[in-house]
């Protein structure tokens, strides 16, 4: 008799749970290529099961070629299939393997006390009629025109539901707006924004790296620089007032665009949010924001004002590649905001945030120095290489990955940690900063005997 158990509990049909088992016996090596499988008549007898429930597993066996038919002798393993197929035993034994929690800068804290507001934009969408043909590449209007509300309410920015186009989250819009530049280098902070970086380099254009604490005066010959003023990522800074007046002008002078992130303005708790650069200057100043780390990461969605020189540009290159944020997406999205729910995430989010920063900071200030103002929902901090990499080392030993500041630098020169707080629990979150005190407190008392 085959080791199978079906759960009549179980979602899944039992047919289908039947062919996912005999397939795991396939690749496991259990059942080997040649193995003569007993009939769904007996199969049927053996697990209680219907006869018709052995029939339609096994079709799909076969129809998959996991399986194949001898005429007058029942159904057999085909051949070759599980050497080709079976996954190699380390492989195997890395999966079960539990994986490491995240304390890195991008993961938002979830409220799961919100989920009945996610159950309902869902179910407005399944109830919704979808675009007969492809939608607006810019997104839908009543998205567009929430979006529009609430940037001039909670960034300064004032602008009319056309200006602004739904994207794929910060990185998409960042290639829309490459996309229609002249195909010179782009001005990028460092340390910064890895993604960015990457993003610059494969569009084909040179990454030219500049102090991130630095003001800019110098843009000439480049189609354009990437900025996160409100918070600058990852050493945590607000770019001051006149070095944001010095970027417009430099921009303005040398004939290039400036590129705002503004990625998580919205999760201040020592003063209120700065407004967007691009209040200032919308004329030079592409906008780029996210809901990665206010809702959630996955759902894959932001938004880009482009300025007025580039509009059409874009629009048209983003209608003839039918390059369209996902509707349903979108759909679910404008419940979100309409209703209040993303108001709600950000205040709660908010109050998290700070406490968790407190605590952050009692726990590693004593061995290591802030780089910047804590905000968001990470900090970082400067201290030696070696100090750095062997607290990395301990945390990933005790379940959790932290990354090196050096990590975000290309021709800089700084070393420390960057520790997210907002994707662990609490309790994970005290775990990890013990971890982290522990292996700083005695990579010091080290560093003082040597």
């Amino acid at each position: 008799m085959l080791p199978l158990t079906l759960d009549r509990s179980d979602p899944r049909s039992l047919s289908v749970q039947l062919a996912d088992q005999v397939r795991r016996l396939v690749l496991a090596g259990t059942l080997a290529p040649g193995t003569r499988l007993p009939s769904t008549r007996r199969l049927a007898t053996d697990l209680g099961i219907s006869r018709a429930v052995a029939e339609q597993a096994w079709d799909q066996l076969r129809a998959e070629g996991w399986l194949e038919a001898r005429q007058g002798s029942g159904s057999w393993v085909s051949s070759g299939v599980g050497a080709r197929t079976a996954p190699p035993r380390a492989r195997a034994s890395a999966r079960t393997a539990p994986p490491l929690i995240d304390l890195d800068a991008g993961t938002p804290w979830i409220d799961a006390r919100h989920a009945a507001a996610w159950r309902r934009a869902w179910r407005e969408v399944s109830s919704a009629t979808p675009p007969r043909g492809y939608d607006d590449p810019r997104g839908i209007p009543e998205l567009r025109a929430l979006l529009a509300a609430r940037l001039g309410t909670t960034r300064g920015l004032v602008v009319d539901p056309d200006d602004v186009h739904v994207t794929a989250g910060t990185t998409a819009g960042l290639r829309h707006v490459l996309a229609v530049l002249p195909s010179r280098p782009v001005v990028v902070e460092d340390p910064g924004y890895r993604a960015a970086a990457l993003t610059v380099l494969e569009s084909g254009r040179e990454v030219r790296d500049h102090p991130a604490l630095a003001a800019v005066h110098d843009l000439s010959g480049c189609a354009a620089a990437y900025v996160t003023p409100a918070h600058q990522h990852p050493l945590g800074r607000v770019m001051p007032a006149e070095d944001r007046l010095t970027l417009l002008a430099t921009a303005r002078r040398d004939g290039a665009v400036v590129i705002e992130d503004d990625y998580d303005s919205e999760f201040r708790y020592d003063v209120a949010p700065v407004p967007a650069l691009a209040s200032l200057d919308p004329d030079v100043v592409a906008y780029l924001g996210t809901a990665s780390k206010s809702v959630l990461p996955s759902l894959r969605l932001g938004w880009m004002v482009p300025p007025p020189a580039l509009r059409a540009q874009i629009e048209r290159r983003r209608a003839i590649t039918h390059d369209a944020t996902a509707w349903p997406v979108q759909r679910a999205f404008v419940a979100l905001v309409r209703d209040g729910y993303l108001d709600a995430v950000v205040r709660s989010a908010r109050r998290v945030y700070a406490e968790r920063a407190v605590r952050v900071v009692a726990a590693l200030s004593p061995y290591a120095d802030l780089a910047g103002p804590v905000a968001g929902m990470y900090s970082t901090w400067l201290l030696p290489h070696g100090r750095a990499v062997r607290a990395r080392d301990a945390a990933e030993a005790a379940g959790f990955r932290v990354n090196l500041l050096s990590d975000y630098c290309r021709s800089a020169h700084l070393t420390g940690l960057v520790v997210g707080f907002g994707g662990p629990t609490d309790e994970e979150l005290e775990r990890a900063c013990r971890v982290l005190a522990q292996s700083l407190e005695q990579s010091l008392e080290q560093s003082l005997v040597e």
